[in-house]
């Protein structure tokens, strides 16, 4: 044993070091996108010269290379490079939810409900109450690393527990359960556009709505709770030893209660979130429902599953402004417009990202190789012939390791999506379920992965409470929350394919293609 935990002290850090250069190696997605844009246009060149064909598996046609390296290639290019943007689909969804989500956050709703669920919650509770609030707030952006991740630390740290462990448990939540909600979010939509883009490579008119892995997901808010509420309390925090005093960690902020006025405000967007949610209820549960689909009565290609993404919009805007006007904190429509404003400002960045990825998910939908690629890769696997479950938990390891060197969930599945969810559906696996094998590798890695957008933040807020600490410290914490999500999530995942369950409404398991 001593042996081995010498290799691991040698091994680990070597490992990081690596991941942290490849990881800086790489430039900014955005430039990513630009260089891959590029390269697809030079590749179809060469493939077209060499004839690459395949038989489109649906309509048994002779697929071929469209070169755009060419004249009418680059007429092309230049003609449809505004469409391209401004027809993407995760832009407008991303944007309308941006939009409700920024009145809720700076009317000051989303802090004041979280400072609430966890002021709230019994001593022995306190860490499943962390973990929890931590899952529900990717709801929103930000919020859950800049507001809940300190403010855990701080709470235990009140109560005589060591403040690292409720960092590493708000973390956990936040970032490690960033797929698994009870609520839908702005990644909801903004992942499904990038799947619906992808399998329409191999069928046209097929539709991923923004609900598509709700079922999943919400299962699996309980099992990411439960299992960071046990390796918090059973591997992370024995690891760090008694609680610091108040003086060795450092100068530490105070809890604050809720004020009167913020009690107030979250009694009016409680009365908003319940008035909203009987309107939904009426229109979906009787039969006749106003949200369901006139011609058919179903829930599946209903009103209410298409505009999902203006739902999320117009409820963050019911109880922000409810909050705000009972907290007091907006007093004119001024306020709201400032608020809509403020959270497209913190867009710019995306905006130009989304610029940048829309050209070249455009190229190569234009070129045919994402269809060739996926032809070609639905025919070498079939051959290996593991069957789905397998392939599936294979990607979903594979998605960890991408995860681990590019830190953004939308940069990497507007690369990943192209070649493999056409390359699935050949194999007959649904759209939506290699969407859900995505997201859990993707978020099983978050919390180890140094390129993760806030990874440097955590960095800073575990340093305040250990001045020695580093990145290698950060993943040495978080590294247990990694192994056990992945391990529990995964076979989660396996008894759910088993079992043949949908992972979302009008989300099968399976699709046929052709």
């Amino acid at each position: 044993m001593a042996l081995l935990r010498r290799l691991a002290s040698r091994a680990l850090p070597a490992f990081l070091t690596a991941v942290e250069r490849a990881g800086n190696a790489l430039p900014h997605p955005g430039t990513l996108f630009a260089l891959l844009t590029a390269l697809v246009i030079v590749v179809s060149g060469i493939a077209a010269r060499f004839d690459l064909s395949v038989r489109h598996p649906g309509t048994g046609e002779i697929v071929e290379v469209v070169s755009l390296l060419s004249v009418a290639g680059l007429h092309r290019l230049l003609t449809e490079m505004v469409t391209n943007f401004t027809g993407f689909a995760p832009l407008g969804t991303v944007f309308v939810a941006m939009l409700g989500i920024g009145i809720a956050e700076s009317s000051g709703f989303l802090g004041a409900f979280l400072r609430m669920l966890v002021l709230s919650a019994p001593r022995r509770l306190l860490t499943l109450v962390v973990v929890l609030a931590g899952v529900l707030s990717n709801t929103a952006s930000e919020v859950g690393y800049v507001l809940l991740v300190p403010l855990s630390a701080t709470l235990f740290l009140a109560v005589g527990r060591h403040p690292l462990a409720g960092l590493a448990a708000a973390f956990a939540g936040v970032s490690g359960g960033y797929s698994a909600n009870l609520l839908l979010g702005t990644i909801d939509p903004l992942l499904a556009g990038l799947t619906q883009e992808a399998a329409r490579l191999v069928d046209p008119t097929y539709v991923v709505n923004p609900a598509c892995n709700y079922y999943f997901m919400a299962v699996s808010t309980v099992l990411i709770v439960v299992l960071g509420t046990v390796v918090t309390e059973r591997l992370v925090e024995p690891r760090l030893g008694p609680a610091p005093g108040r003086d060795e960690g450092g100068e530490v902020d105070e809890v604050e209660p809720l004020s009167a006025a913020e009690r107030r405000g979250l009694a009016w967007a409680a009365a908003a979130a319940a008035v909203f949610t009987a309107v939904i209820l009426l229109g979906t549960v009787p039969a006749g429902g106003f949200l369901r689909d006139p011609d058919t009565g179903s829930l599946l290609h209903s009103p209410f599953l298409s505009g999902i993404v203006a739902l999320i919009f117009i409820s963050a805007v019911a109880v922000g402004i409810a909050y705000g006007i009972g907290a007091g904190t907006i007093r004119s429509d001024g306020d709201v417009i400032r608020g809509m404003g403020k959270s497209i400002e913190t867009l710019g960045v995306y905006t130009v990202l989304v610029f940048f990825a829309a050209q070249f998910v455009a190229t190569f939908n234009w070129t045919n190789l994402g269809l060739i690629f996926a032809v070609e890769g639905a025919e070498i696997l079939r051959a290996v012939n593991l069957g789905p479950v397998p392939l599936m938990l294979l990607f979903v390891v594979l998605s960890a390791v991408i995860n681990l060197v590019m830190g953004s969930a939308s940069a990497k599945w507007a690369i990943m999506a192209p070649v493999f969810v056409p390359m699935f559906m050949l194999l007959g696996t649904s759209p939506e379920v290699v969407q859900v094998a995505y997201r859990i590798g993707d978020s099983c890695s978050n919390i180890v992965s140094p390129m993760m957008s806030y990874f440097a933040l955590i960095v800073a807020f575990f340093e305040r409470y250990d001045p020695k600490a580093g990145i290698g410290t950060v993943i040495a914490t978080m590294l247990p929350y990694t192994v056990v999500f992945m391990v529990g999530w995964m076979a989660l995942f396996a008894v759910w394919l088993l079992l043949g369950l949908p992972v979302g409404p009008g989300a099968a398991l399976e699709v046929a293609v052709g």
